[in-house]
């Protein structure tokens, strides 16, 4: 040994605490080792420190000590095999498995290979390891669970299975239309109205433990996720829960990651829901063809009845259409694989398979299932668009629509979202008589190809119920996909002499002003007038105020009404002025009256406010522009003996669960007119059809009408009424493409010189009506008595010159005395006419009319247009800008 090195301490003491001591001592960081003799002797104090060599002389210092065959130290208190170079066992060793530096070798926490054993044992596990593995294993995937259950939560439910239908229904209770809610065809009913065959089809065909199992089946979602994995066919959830879980709250998307979530959610879905209610949602969200969701929607595609009507049988064919509709639909579906054919046969062999699958559950006697596969297999209707809106039916479910809002706690965005059920008042058959009767005179004389003046020519039309207000029919126009204004709703079209009755019922419930009275109490004296009252009926006679003094316009000039073509009438009564729609006589008699006497007949007879022009003389003759179905309301009321009822279009709201309105609970009919008033003015309607300018309206059965047209042939109306049915129907021009609209002259229109109320409107009028009321009994209207007193106007006084010509026809009364003078004086040049509004400038408003007025039933002076104003200007039939409350 080198002298140099520096000799180790001595140690205190001997055995094993020595040794321990000089183990210590060694591992110093500068210390020497301890150098073994050769026959295995303790380190002598000679021995020198050896040069520290850093990490690298270390390890190859270990590596040559630990491939060396040593000899036991017996400082260390034994020694064993060391290294790879250790082969026997020193005496007072440890024995095998100790290290290459004496020490026992460390177990390990998996002893797999097995030490200790050699061959095929060693790879051969031990029961110790088996059991910890599938514990270990097992604890991992209930922590997996556990971990899953409480991150994954059961998400909000997807709008798209919230979102349903709206169906509506014809007054006879069959389905019309199912529209609105979206794109698809889905309406919620409760499990009660799902009937108990429909709810043992499916639980028998689709999951037969139901009631009994956890809600998922961890197996098929197993197998799901291999298929998946390894790129073969996809498979939904087995369970009816995991199918409710997936339609209502997860995506169709085929992944693991959706049939993880889909696991997980089904379990919370199980364990919070009770079983019904997961049914019910299943039942509801379920996929049945033909673009139904839900057993109801499913019900009216495949047999056009609620789905709590469905038979056994019925039952049985629906649910297996669940099994995959475009192959189980009789009607076909798409692919090579799916004709009639096929798919007859795949739905029959189903269907006998699930009526003897809910015997093997018993869900089903034997008994009846025999009964109903006796019957043979319940085929379906052939298929129909379920959201057709055109023609009329957009027309109607709009009309029907806006009533909703604007009568009941139903907001806009309410019925958006759909689920309701919608019975409305509307008669399909009348529906259709009156569409075939417009068809019919625009067919036969309509020919825009042939006369650039039969462009654009509008129909509008409605039928009201007297005594009840139900709305049963309307024409809003030739296609509610092409034509979006509803011409039976507010459109802006004046009505012209049909709004005379109103006169006439005005003067005969208020009276006439004393025109000797005070002014400041018009009212304090008034004589009740009688239709034989007279009135001159010359052409431009001069308009004057209730009290004799010449009437002036807002610029000081003098009013001379026209007639119909100028002329001249005489000495007319009232009844008389009506059968030929005479002018004079019932502008004065307005005037008489009072024009706000006038404006409040009108309001009590059932037309809104909002659809009435501005007072001023020809407000008289039909310068309000009401619907035609206000206008076919308020004859109504008329007909209803001055009964008004308000005109509605819905009966009943139901949505899942149960009704949300009733119009029976607001139905109500108001005393508008005394009986013998309306009386009277239904008796002055019957002639005016039986003698006079209506008589193209007759039908056989009594009838009571009056013809409408307003200056420069713009627009035509006739509205009548049987004491079973009110009807109104009008004809104008417009263009409602156009960027700027207007009321267009009707004449030349249908090769016709001109355009009356008598013409087509007439004529569409009796040709419905006759088929409206086609096996109806014939009634006749209430008998008037006579009623106020035969007054006479100013100009038609028994003193008052005599007319300057004889009437062109024969009044049925006439005065008692003979004037004897002729009037000297001429009229005067008519008024400035104002600005006329645009037919769809909403927030227009004219002085109500010119020198004509609206009231004229010949063409006339073309120098007045017509007030009108857009459809959404005073608002359509049930209030509001649009006819109907809107939704911000």
């Amino acid at each position: 040994m080198s002298e140099h090195r520096r000799k180790p301490p001595q140690p205190q003491g001997g055995g094993r605490a020595a040794a321990r001591r000089a183990g210590q001592q060694s591992s110093g960081r500068r210390a020497a080792p301890t150098h073994n003799a050769a026959a295995g002797s303790a380190a002598t104090p000679h021995d020198e420190e050896r040069p520290y060599g850093g990490r690298a002389a270390a390890r190859r210092a270990a590596q040559r000590g630990g491939g060396r065959r040593r000899a036991a130290d017996p400082g260390a208190g034994g020694a064993g095999r060391g290294g790879r170079g250790g082969g026997r066992r020193a005496a007072g060793g440890r024995g095998r498995g100790a290290g290459g530096d004496g020490r026992p070798a460390k177990k390990r926490f998996i002893d797999y290979p097995r030490a200790g054993k050699s061959g095929f044992r060693r790879w051969v596990p031990s029961w110790k390891l088996v059991t910890g593995t599938f514990l270990f294993f097992f604890a991992v995937l209930l922590g997996a669970v556990g971990i899953g259950l409480w991150l994954v939560q059961v998400p909000t439910a997807q709008a798209a299975s919230q979102t349903q239908k709206n169906v509506y229904y014809w007054a006879d209770g069959k389905q019309m239309v199912v529209s609105g809610g979206g794109d698809l065809n889905r309406q919620i009913v409760p499990l009660s109205k799902i009937p108990k065959s429909m709810q043992n089809a499916v639980i028998s065909a689709e999951n037969a433990s139901f009631y009994d199992d956890s809600g998922v089946d961890p197996m098929g979602i197993a197998r799901a996720v291999f298929n998946m994995a390894k790129g073969g066919a996809t498979q939904s959830g087995s369970t009816i829960t995991q199918q409710y879980v997936k339609n209502t709250y997860l995506d169709q998307s085929q992944t693991i990651t959706r049939k993880v979530k889909e696991l997980f959610i089904s379990v919370k879905v199980g364990l919070d829901m009770d079983k019904d209610e997961i049914l019910a949602g299943y039942l509801n969200t379920a996929y049945y063809g033909r673009g139904a969701y839900g057993c109801q929607a499913a019900a009216r595609a495949y047999y056009d009845r609620d789905c709590e009507d469905l038979t056994p049988s019925q039952s049985a064919f629906l649910a297996s259409t669940l099994n995959g509709p475009n192959l189980y639909d009789p009607n076909g579906g798409y692919g090579a694989a799916a004709t009639k054919e096929a798919n007859t046969k795949r739905a029959k062999a189903r269907w006998s398979w699930i009526l003897k699958r809910e015997v093997d559950v018993h869900r089903m006697s034997e008994t009846e299932a025999q009964k109903w596969v006796g019957k043979g297999f319940p085929m379906p209707r052939d298929p129909k668009v379920a959201t057709n809106k055109q023609g009329q039916i957009g027309y109607l479910t709009d009309l029907a629509d806006n009533y909703i809002v604007a009568n009941t706690g139903i907001s806009k965005n309410q019925l958006d979202k759909g689920g309701y059920q919608i019975h409305t008042t509307f008669d399909r058959n009348k529906i259709n008589e009156l569409t075939r009767a417009v068809e019919k005179v625009t067919k036969e004389n309509i020919k825009p190809k042939e006369r650039e003046v039969d462009k654009y020519v509008q129909f509008g039309g409605a039928s009201v119920e007297p005594k009840t207000g139900k709305i049963v029919a309307i024409y809003g126009g030739k296609d509610a996909l092409e034509h979006y204004r509803n011409n039976a709703d507010y459109t802006g079209v004046q009505v012209g002499s049909t709004f005379k009755p109103f006169v006439l019922a005005a003067a005969m419930t208020d009276g006439v002003r004393d025109p000797e009275g005070p002014r400041d109490q018009p009212d304090s004296e008034r004589t009740l007038v009688s239709p034989s009252s007279v009135y001159n009926g010359d052409n431009k006679v001069t308009l004057r105020d209730y009290d004799g003094t010449v009437w002036h316009d807002k610029d000081g000039r003098e009013w001379h009404q026209r007639n119909d073509g100028d002329e001249d009438k005489g000495r007319i009564s009232l009844r008389t002025a009506m059968q030929f729609s005479v002018n004079t006589p019932y502008i004065q008699l307005g005037m008489d009256v009072g024009t706000d006497k006038v404006r409040d007949a009108a309001l009590a007879a059932g037309l809104s406010k909002e659809q009435l022009a501005s007072i001023t003389p020809t407000f008289s003759l039909g310068t309000s522009a009401p619907s035609a179905i206000r206008l076919a309301g308020a004859y109504a009321t008329f007909a209803a003996s001055g009964q008004q009822a308000e005109p509605y279009s819905v009966e009943r709201v139901e949505d899942k669960d149960g009704t949300v309105y009733d119009h029976e609970q607001d139905a109500k009919l108001t005393r508008a007119f005394d009986s013998n008033v309306a009386n009277n003015v239904t008796d002055v309607l019957k002639n005016v059809v039986e003698h006079g300018t209506g008589s193209s309206a007759q039908i056989g059965r009594p009838v009571a009408g009056k013809t409408g047209t307003t200056d420069e042939n713009k627009s035509a109306w006739f509205s009548g009424y049987t004491p079973q049915l009110s009807t109104a129907i009008g004809m104008w021009r417009v263009d409602d493409q156009a960027k700027n609209q207007k009321f267009l002259s009707m004449r030349g229109v249908g090769g016709k010189l001109t355009i009356h109320g008598a013409s087509f409107p007439a004529e569409i009028w009796a040709d419905y009506m006759r088929g409206a009321l086609k096996g109806e009994p014939v009634k006749d209207f209430p008998a008037a008595t006579p009623i106020g007193e035969k007054i006479y106007g100013e100009d038609a006084s028994p003193t008052a010159p005599p007319p300057s010509k004889s009437p062109t026809e024969t009044p049925t009364e006439t005065p008692t005395e003979t004037p004897t003078e002729t009037p000297t004086e001429t009229p005067t040049e008519s008024p400035t006419e104002s600005p006329s509004c645009d037919p769809l400038d909403f927030n227009c408003h004219d002085n109500g009319g010119g020198e004509n007025g609206g009231g004229n039933d010949q063409p006339d002076d073309p120098s007045t247009t017509p007030t009108t104003e857009g459809p959404g200007g005073p608002g359509g039939i049930f209030g509001g800008p649009s006819g109907a409350r809107r939704e911000n």
